[in-house]
């Protein structure tokens, strides 16, 4: 009896890869649009987690739901979103002007407005360049509240600051202005479609 030999071939579950299988080397083409691709992914899927972190603190204060903000101490239930941070400043040139801003009506409403907004603007992956300054101010503000470069708090005691000047609202600032810079809102968003409305073509701020 005649034996003949087939090459194996594995037919399971495989990964997929973007170099294509096996060692070939993949096509020019396919290789010059891949990492784009993979790049307009990223930055997706970190306009999305940046605009959960909005969203969340949004969520998280107006509701009370017992992390950041008490149970029952939300902002539905008569609780100001600003109140605990703003007189909570202990260093830095604006100390006396945060303490005043505490808890006012107009600095909340703007505060959870800016928080809402931006959250939105990331995940539907639209007005990025709005959300990018809307945000950008809203971490400046905080970071002059925080006031990093304090080695000492006003009262006299050491304010365990780990950077005079880099923290991470800086990082948020950047990531913000990155994200509205590359245009992430055309990958898993509705970027693309946003940008075909008429008012958003002739105003391009919009976008």
């Amino acid at each position: 009896m005649a034996v003949h030999e087939h090459s194996r071939r594995h037919v399971g579950f495989r990964w997929p890869s973007l170099r294509g299988a096996g060692s070939a080397r993949p096509a020019e083409g396919a290789e010059a649009t891949s990492v784009p691709a993979v790049r307009s992914y990223a930055f997706a899927g970190l306009r999305l987690v940046t605009g959960f972190v909005f969203l969340w603190a949004f969520l998280d204060k107006t509701f009370g739901f017992g992390y950041a903000t008490p149970s029952g101490k939300g902002w539905i239930d008569g609780g100001s979103p600003t109140k605990g941070f703003l007189s909570g400043v202990a260093a830095g040139p604006m100390e006396s002007t945060f303490h005043s801003w505490a808890g006012d009506t107009w600095a909340d409403w703007l505060f959870m407005a800016g928080l809402l907004g931006v959250g939105i603007a990331l995940v539907a992956g639209v007005m990025l360049r709005l959300a990018a300054v809307a945000g950008t101010l809203m971490m400046a503000f905080m970071w002059l509240a925080e006031w990093p470069p304090a080695r000492h708090l006003s009262d006299g005691s050491p304010s365990m600051s780990t950077n005079p000047f880099v923290d991470y609202h800086l990082v948020y600032a950047v990531v913000l202005i990155v994200l509205a810079v590359v245009g992430a809102g055309a990958t898993w968003g509705l970027g693309k479609v946003w940008e075909r409305l008429p008012v958003v073509n002739r105003n391009s701020w919009l976008r």
